[in-house]
């Protein structure tokens, strides 16, 4: 196990007073590489980064580092291996970004704490590459929630470690900060070795940056495995015990609850137009059906999701007679059809598909 794996836990539980919240905890993670934990709010994600730092004592089982068990390595030693990245909101006095950069250099420097010029190298290094070295003359505490967690960061690189855990490190970030973080946690994994454990809540971006998931549920890890492996039909609604909307795992995309009822508009769409429209009626509470589309379609998704119905037919097959027959009869029993196909525009449409358009225009209001 210990040749294999440069991190691992063995029969880890973890709780509070006693109490396990989530027990037997088998994670496996080799150098270079990238572990996130997802799961449901107060399913235990946090509890297991802070007993795999020491911050909390496990009720049992323990935790390996480069072959070696965690409650045996010293501070001093630890220091230099793991770094950490919590989103609670530090409040440093006087204190400018470097100077918190700079802190992450401590378990190199001598009892007063003074940097040489190799610890002020790093520290430029590890500003720059998470691109605040900006702000590096700045008061930490009038910079932005995201500024300071891309701080927090760069002193978390200029302990220069061997594994970075993170909780929910994306939090206050926008989306650009959100994916220069990973883009950076993700090459610094891949050219410098360094092994990465993390929470986060966005299930895109843990399943674009993950090299293995673990999944959070009940009182125990559900699943692991690759993101192909959790990314499975269904799985993910039931991990987060999902009851209104849908989670679509192959793209993944939420959908809020589809609009109930006979349909009142028909949206002939496809290759992603009609994706919009499906949303825009569902915000009007509107019921609507959707075709002919294929199974490998961009739109066919959120049409199974929104959708009162979807004429679908089977990738790459030839449309069929009932499914032609069932598209024209919801079309006469709408209000209107849009059209989301344009095929003045240029490139080839399926004849059914002119064959349906000409059909909607002849018997309804045709958009």
């Amino acid at each position: 196990m210990s040749e294999e794996f440069f991190f691992y836990t063995k029969a880890l539980s973890v709780g509070y007073h006693g109490t396990a919240l989530v027990e037997n905890i088998e994670l496996k993670l080799k150098k270079g590489q990238i572990l996130t934990l997802i799961g449901p709010n107060g399913a235990g994600k946090t509890t297991i980064l802070r007993s795999i730092i020491g911050q909390l004592e496990p009720l049992r089982g323990a935790v390996f580092l480069d072959g070696r068990e965690l409650g045996k390595i010293s501070a001093g030693e630890l220091a230099k291996k793991l770094s950490v990245v919590f989103t609670q909101r530090i409040r440093p006095e006087m204190m400018n970004c470097q100077q918190v950069v700079e802190t992450g250099r401590y378990p190199y420097t001598g009892r007063f704490g003074i940097l040489s010029d190799r610890d002020h190298q790093v520290v430029k290094e590890s500003m720059e590459l998470v691109k605040v070295s900006e702000i590096a003359g700045e008061p930490f505490e009038q910079i932005s929630d995201g500024q300071r967690q891309l701080v927090m960061l760069a002193r978390a690189l200029s302990q220069e470690p061997e594994v970075i855990v993170l909780d929910e490190p994306t939090t206050f970030l926008d989306i650009r900060h959100k994916l220069e973080f990973l883009s950076v946690l993700q090459r610094l994994s891949k050219e410098r070795g360094l092994s990465v454990i993390l929470s986060l809540h966005e299930l895109d971006l843990a399943e674009r940056i993950s090299d293995q998931i673990a999944c959070i549920r009940g009182e125990q890890v559900d699943r692991t495995g690759a993101p192909e492996e959790i990314f499975t039909q269904g799985y993910i609604r039931k991990l987060y015990g999902i009851r209104e909307g849908n989670y679509e795992e192959r793209t993944n995309t939420a959908e809020l609850p589809k609009q109930e009822g006979t349909p009142q508009v028909f949206v002939i769409g496809g290759n992603g137009t009609g994706t919009p429209v499906y949303r825009r009626l569902q915000r009007q509470g509107i019921p609507f059906a959707t075709g002919i589309l294929w199974e490998n379609d961009l739109d066919y998704p959120a049409a199974r999701s929104l959708a009162a119905e979807v004429v679908g037919e089977k990738a790459f097959y030839r449309v069929r007679e009932n499914t032609m027959r069932r598209a024209k009869e919801l079309i006469g029993g709408c209000r209107e059809v849009i059209c989301t196909l344009k095929p003045e525009a240029g490139g080839d449409l399926y004849p059914e598909l002119l064959e349906l358009m000409e059909y909607g225009k002849a018997n309804c209001v045709f958009h």
